[in-house]
C-alpha cells in the first residue's frame, strides 16, 4: 500500500511539473514554419520599428495612415499562432481614414528574439507604445488599443500601464486563468493570467467588444462577462466563430467617431460620407 501511495504521489507531482512547464507551449503556440512574409512590410509601404525587451530585439510594423497632421494610432495585437505578417494588408480602411497602424510582434515570434510570456509581451507593447507616442506623425492623446483573442488579453495589459483613448477587444477572454482552469490546472500553477476583466473594471475610456456567437475557442459568455465588468462597453455579437469573423472596420470607425477619436461625415468641410481621423 505504501508503494502504491508513493507511486501515485510521484505521478501527481510529475503531472504538476508537466502542467507548469508545458503551459507556454499551449499559451503561445508558434506559427507554422515557413508562414512568415517579411516582404509584406514593403508591399503595404510600412516601416519596421525595433525595441529592446530584456536585452532582446522585438519587432513592430508601423503602417502610416493617409492624414498629414498628427493623427490617431491604433496598436494591434494578434492571436496566438499568428504573426504581424498576416495582418499587414488588413487595415486599409483605417489607414485611408487617417489612422496609423502599429502591429506589435510578441517576443520569440517571427523575427523577434526572446521568449513570450505575459511580462515580456507587456514589456514589448509598452516599448512600442512609447516609440509611437513620440512620433511627430501621431497624436499621443489618440492612441487606440485593439486586440484579438490572446491579443485582447495582451492589449488590456498595455491599457493598465499606458493611457489609451479607446479599447477594442475581439474574441477575447475574461482572463487566461478562466480558460486554463477548464483544463483542471490549479490557479496557483498558472503562469500567465492576462486578467482582462480586472483591467476593464479600472479602465476609464470607451470600450468596444466584438465576439462571435458560435465561438468554440473562447465562448461568447466571456464577452458578456466583460461587458458586465464594464457596463458602459459597447458589445456586438457577430454571426461567426473564432477565426472566421469578417473585419468590422465601419463599426470600429463609427465607434471611434462616436467617442471623439475620429470626426464623422457631418463634421467634415466637404461633407462626404467617410470617417476621417
Amino acid at each position: 500500500m505504501l508503494t502504491i501511495l508513493l507511486v501515485l504521489a510521484g505521478l501527481f507531482l510529475l503531472n504538476l511539473v508537466a502542467m507548469y512547464f508545458l503551459q507556454p507551449r499551449f499559451t503561445f503556440p508558434m506559427p507554422p514554419a515557413g508562414s512568415a512574409r517579411p516582404q509584406a512590410l514593403q508591399e503595404v509601404h510600412g516601416e519596421a520599428i525595433w525595441s529592446e525587451v530584456d536585452g532582446q530585439r522585438v519587432e513592430a510594423w508601423l503602417l502610416p495612415g493617409s492624414a498629414v497632421a498628427p493623427s490617431p494610432a491604433l496598436i494591434y495585437t494578434h492571436g496566438n499562432g499568428e504573426l504581424i505578417d498576416y495582418w499587414a494588408d488588413e487595415f486599409v480602411p483605417l489607414r485611408v481614414a487617417g489612422i496609423h497602424i502599429l502591429l506589435v510582434e510578441y517576443p520569440g515570434y517571427g523575427r523577434s528574439l526572446g521568449s513570450p510570456s505575459e511580462s515580456s509581451v507587456t514589456a514589448a507593447l509598452v516599448a512600442a507604445y512609447d516609440r509611437v507616442a513620440a512620433d511627430p506623425r501621431v497624436d499621443p492623446h489618440r492612441i487606440i488599443g485593439y486586440g484579438r483573442s490572446l491579443g485582447g488579453g495582451a492589449i488590456a495589459q498595455l491599457a493598465a500601464k499606458r493611457p489609451l483613448a479607446a479599447l477594442v477587444l475581439e474574441s477575447t477572454f475574461t482572463s487566461l486563468t478562466d480558460i486554463i482552469r477548464g483544463y483542471y490546472v490549479p490557479d496557483w500553477l498558472i503562469r500567465n493570467r492576462f486578467d482582462t476583466r480586472k483591467v476593464l473594471q479600472e479602465f476609464h475610456g470607451p470600450v468596444l467588444l466584438l465576439h462571435g456567437q458560435f465561438d468554440q475557442v473562447i465562448p461568447v459568455a466571456h464577452a458578456h462577462a466583460l461587458q458586465a465588468a464594464k457596463p458602459a462597453a459597447e458589445l456586438h455579437v457577430l454571426q461567426c466563430g473564432h477565426n472566421n469573423c469578417p473585419r468590422q472596420w465601419e463599426l470600429v470607425l463609427g465607434f471611434l467617431t462616436a467617442n471623439g477619436v475620429c470626426r464623422g461625415p457631418d463634421q467634415e468641410a466637404n461633407h462626404d460620407e467617410s470617417h476621417t481621423c
